[in-house]
């Protein structure tokens, strides 16, 4: 597909697009906004009132042109009107809802295009939202993220951030960053006309306190990138340890087969779940056995392949030890090559173990003893998963939660660095400046002021038609 067309205030073209997911529905929604919306949706079907602004209309959908005498009733439709500059995208704007027949959408998606409209863009409602002013571009990520939410706290974040939370967290910093440029500025244009040089130690000030809220905000980055992203926990040990009973119980459902016989799970399985809104990918693994694997048959061998590949490329580990078993030489090399990363051990079956077993004998604060079969040790494991994966970090309003957003923070915070070392060593104001200026670029790129072309394609690009 191509990228949205960049605009700038009001555009000459009316774009039109089916808002609603593909696929019949109960109820289904065609779009359209630019100067000719309104006169398009009413050649499209048969109100039975005038459009008038913020009111929904009873219309008539047919199954051919609206004058001709022959015309019959296929659907009603519920039309909304939204007269510029009033509307998402500052545009006159329409939206039909009629019934979610695929048939009956492309109709009026068709009749619109013939009428004058152009198909629009992925995401070109909300670039159009975006290029009036109506939104920063933090907001206008934030309407792909809840459109993308699978949890309750993700769509949350995302509320937050429509609402404009992180943009008024950058607010402030940027309007102290603009003072202190001014300043700089007036003091070396105006040096002949009695106009004081601000002192070193004010300059110093002065950024320290941008610095603070600065470096907040990028540590916020811990936990809304998880909260954005998700995580993966791989789910590792020996054979009929019980990673497919602790499976189970995480998932809250027999997800995976669990059977007395070791060697049950081959492929690896996999389920999404959501701890205090975190979005966690589980994944299930064949157990790892000791030693040689010649006796092993070929499926059982590329399912330990695969849990070893598992292992490498989750970015956490719950190493599950059976609490009835001596540590083995392979559970003894897993928790080696886990030393270092963000892992749990689970000493299952503890139920059925004295609390003097070999495998109780870690020095590891982070092993916990579980019974998947009597559920002990469950909700204290959930616990100790949501802090190794949130990092102890808590959630806060106008979190930063994209790669994108960090960098730019990261970037300023790092010109701001230059600065006070260049102050520091009493460099010239106007080096000063540069550093200065770099630091405000990046904080403009945040929300869009300094962006390209380029980037604005790229983000518009990820969204789905008609939004």
């Amino acid at each position: 597909m191509s990228n949205p067309k960049p605009i700038s205030g009001q555009s000459a073209e009316t774009i039109a697009a089916i808002s609603t997911p593909p696929g019949r529905g109960g109820i289904g929604i065609v779009r359209l906004s630019g100067p000719q919306a309104a006169s398009i949706a009413a050649q499209l079907v048969s109100l039975r009132q005038p459009l008038e602004h913020g009111r929904a209309r009873l219309a008539d959908v047919l199954d051919a042109n609206n004058s001709a005498s022959y015309a019959t009733r296929i659907d009603e439709a519920l039309v909304t009107f939204f007269a510029a500059p009033h509307s998402y995208t500052t545009e006159d704007l329409v939206e039909i809802a009629a019934h979610g027949s695929p048939v009956v959408l492309d109709l009026l998606l068709r009749r619109a295009l013939d009428l004058g409209a152009r198909l629009a863009e992925p995401g070109e409602f909300t670039q159009r939202a975006f290029l009036a002013g109506r939104i920063d571009l933090t907001q206008a990520e934030a309407v792909r993220d809840l459109i993308e939410a699978q949890t309750l706290t993700q769509a949350r974040q995302a509320a937050s951030q429509m609402g404009g939370a992180l943009s008024q967290r950058v607010a402030p910093v940027k309007q102290s960053l603009v003072e202190l440029v001014a300043l700089l500025e007036a003091g070396i244009d105006f040096a002949e006309d009695d106009v004081d040089v601000t002192p070193q130690a004010e300059i110093a000030r002065r950024i320290a306190e941008l610095t603070l809220p600065l470096a907040a905000l990028e540590a916020s980055f811990a936990r809304g990138r998880i909260v954005h992203d998700g995580l993966t926990l791989a789910i590792v040990g020996r054979p009929n340890a019980g990673k497919s009973s602790l499976f189970n119980r995480l998932v809250e459902r027999e997800r995976a087969i669990v059977t007395a016989t070791p060697g049950t799970t081959r492929d690896p399985v996999t389920e999404r779940i959501s701890l205090e809104g975190i979005p966690l990918e589980l994944v299930d693994t064949a157990g790892l056995r000791e030693g040689l694997c010649e006796n092993l048959e070929e499926a059982e061998k590329l399912g330990i392949h695969r849990s070893r590949e598992a292992l490498a490329d989750a970015a956490l580990v719950l190493v599950v030890l059976d609490a009835t078993q001596p540590l083995n030489d392979e559970e003894r090399r897993l928790l080696a090559a886990v030393e270092g990363r963000s892992a749990l051990v689970a000493i299952n079956k503890s139920d059925l173990a004295d609390k003097a077993s070999p495998s109780d004998q870690l020095s590891s604060t982070h092993a916990l003893r579980t019974s998947a079969l009597t559920g002990k040790g469950i909700a204290a494991l959930r616990e100790h998963i949501l802090a190794l994966a949130t990092g102890g970090a808590a959630e806060e309003p106008g979190m930063l939660t994209s790669l994108r957003h960090h960098q730019a923070i990261a970037t300023s915070l790092a010109a701001l660095a230059d600065a006070a070392q260049a102050n520091a060593t009493a460099i010239p104001h106007e080096m000063i400046l540069l550093d200065l200026y770099r630091a405000l670029s990046a904080l403009d790129s945040l929300t869009g002021q300094t962006t390209s072309d380029d980037i604005l394609n790229l983000i518009f690009s990820t969204f789905c038609i008609g939004k």
